[in-house]
């Protein structure tokens, strides 16, 4: 894939540096959207100033990424902002599915579709960057002030292409297709039953893919006293009855190539806009509040006992955050998680 800078990019990138002048304030995400663009190919605009384009097998990248030391993962979807700062550890692959296990750094990666990575650097802040066949980020990796970045540079020399003025080829992404309004004919005692039997959490996508039931209509054929619908607004005194107790829980936010959990306590929350903020030292979120069209309690059994999550659910059916009390597996949940749910949330009928 090898070509000399086009035209297009040339124009984009002046398109690109108006619109900062004129919306300092704007991320590069959503700016992507009004510029009818990606992601990668606004960085790209930066190849030979801000940002160097890498190459070479990402999974020996990340198992490399430890060198760095203290640093900030990030993941997000269109919803909700997941930063978490600690160490790499634990890292591991099976082909293209990852594991970071580490006690800060928590991933689930699926390198599948991880096309694109750079290094950026602007502003003295350094960082990589990775997206997906569609021009959209999969996960990034900020240096804090405790990072390495004598590492850094060595792993970006590393692996910086030899091409430097490649031209990305972005795929365009499919219109999401609207959820249907009705359920399948499926056998619903059958369904509940096979609930009501689940052994692991992960089990659940297996059920939801045997009915071909999408979460809300799975939501909604649940076993009695298995799922309730929340009202959106609850996601605040959720919080902050956790930071007032100091119950450590764990936050999920995923898109199709990554997962990052945080595990532990929260407690500097605020509101601002339709944006509802966790801003610790080592972790932030940043939750649209205005992109929840439904919200629910949900108990799975597991051979743990049960298992209460909430889960948060976008108008086009897609969950894009899930919230549990601290555990791991062969430990039961704290009993406290779904008392202090019972008290913070209102339930719809």
């Amino acid at each position: 894939m090898k070509s000399t800078l086009s035209p297009d990019r040339t124009e984009l990138k002046e398109r690109w540096e108006e619109f900062k002048a004129i919306n300092p304030k704007t991320r590069i995400r959503d700016a992507a959207k009004q510029l009818n663009t990606s992601e990668a190919e606004l960085v790209a605009t930066g190849i030979g100033e801000t940002a160097t384009l890498l190459d070479g097998d990402f999974r020996e990248l990340i198992k490399e990424v430890g060198s760095l030391g203290h640093v900030m993962a990030l993941t997000r979807n269109d919803h909700v902002v997941h930063e978490r700062k600690g160490i790499y550890e634990k890292i591991s692959f099976n082909n293209h599915v990852g594991l970071v296990l580490g006690e800060d750094i928590d991933l689930r990666l699926f390198l599948g579709d991880w096309k694109f990575g750079f290094a950026v650097s602007e502003n003295d802040r350094h960082s990589l960057q990775f997206f997906n066949s569609f021009g959209e980020a999969t996960h990034k990796i900020y240096l804090t002030e405790k990072s390495n970045k004598e590492a850094y540079h060595a792993l970006v020399t590393k692996y910086t292409a030899a091409d430097q003025e490649v031209n990305l080829i972005v795929s365009p992404k499919p219109e999401k297709s609207a959820e249907p309004e009705t359920a399948p004919d499926i056998d619903v005692a059958a369904f509940q039953s096979e609930w009501l039997a689940l052994k692991d959490t992960h089990d659940f996508f297996t059920l939801l893919r045997k009915y071909k039931l999408s979460r809300k209509q799975a939501l909604r054929l649940a076993p009695e006293g298995y799922a309730f619908r929340i009202t959106p607004a609850s996601m605040k005194p959720v919080f902050d009855a956790v930071s007032e107790t100091g119950l450590p829980i764990m936050v999920f936010v995923s898109n199709p190539n990554c997962i990052q959990i945080h595990t532990g306590t929260i407690n500097k929350i605020f509101v601002m806009g339709p944006w509802l903020n966790i801003m610790d030292p080592e972790f932030n979120l940043h939750l649209r509040e205005d992109a929840i069209d439904e919200a629910w309690i949900v108990r799975k059994p597991t051979e743990d006992g049960i298992v209460t999550g909430i889960e948060l659910i976008d108008k086009e059916g897609v969950m894009f955050n899930q919230f549990f009390g601290k555990r791991k597996p062969g430990i039961p949940e704290l009993k406290e998680w779904p008392e202090l749910l019972e008290r913070a949330v209102t339930k719809l009928n």
